[in-house]
């Protein structure tokens, strides 16, 4: 484990049916990877009455009904789990290529993150493109991925005042992150670019093109292609 990583985890109590269980202090992948490892075993060991298991960067949350379980119940199965980590099989992380249309109307805040880091529209797509992402936790929406990784020269503040559209498919940055919008939404991400792929679909098998532990690899694409694709109804 790295030092961002606790030795021991620690609880706090978030309500009287909820707490949560810090596995270390910052956005860290030996940290993220323990509680995808937590969340597989929970999930099988878990008692009757727990009701969420919500795996984020750093933390699980877990909501449960007091009338079928307890808290002692469940931070003593926690306890058990951290023996059993090596029997855990969690899924193989894949990589993801999602394509993007970055600029103008699908992406018009690249103006934005290239003035505000000293750098040309051309530029963000080149460094925002370079390297896979890890998905660390997938929510806000379903669907919605929030990325690791992010380099530092795209760095970009948050809108001041989000917006009460943003397309769904809309890739944006916030402050030290970037991510992409599965449904429209409320947003207050900086939007430079939109990808034609149906991010999160209930009609498909797998509504979700990919899962925490993924990484994803945006690749450019240019207004023409994003329209063939989404005319073609990619999925």
């Amino acid at each position: 484990m790295t030092g961002k990583a606790f030795s021991h985890p620690r609880i706090r109590i978030s309500g009287d049916r909820s707490f949560l269980v810090e596995y270390g202090e910052a956005i860290d992948e030996t940290v993220n990877e323990k509680v995808r490892t937590i969340t597989e075993l929970l999930r099988k060991a878990a008692p009757d009455g727990i009701e969420l298991i919500l795996p984020a960067y750093r933390s699980i949350g877990i909501v449960y009904d007091p009338l079928k379980t307890s808290y002692n119940e469940i931070s003593g199965i926690l306890s058990r789990l951290e023996a059993q980590m090596g029997e855990a099989v969690i899924p193989e992380p894949r990589t993801v290529d999602i394509p993007v249309c970055y600029g103008g109307e699908f992406g018009p805040d690249i103006e934005f993150v290239a003035t505000h880091n000293g750098l040309s529209a051309h530029d963000v797509v080149r460094i925002h493109t370079a390297n896979p992402y890890r998905i660390y936790t997938i929510g806000f929406a379903p669907g919605f991925f929030y990325l690791g990784g992010l380099d530092p020269r795209l760095h970009t503040p948050r809108m001041e005042t989000p917006r009460t559209l943003v397309a769904a498919g809309s890739v944006g940055i916030a402050e030290t992150q970037t991510g992409a919008y599965p449904l429209d939404s409320p947003g207050g991400w900086r939007i430079i670019g939109r990808t034609p792929l149906k991010l999160f679909d209930a009609a498909r098998k797998e509504p979700f093109l990919y899962q925490a532990g993924d990484s994803i690899r945006f690749k450019a694409i240019s207004p023409e292609e994003y329209t063939r694709m989404a005319e073609g109804g990619q999925k």
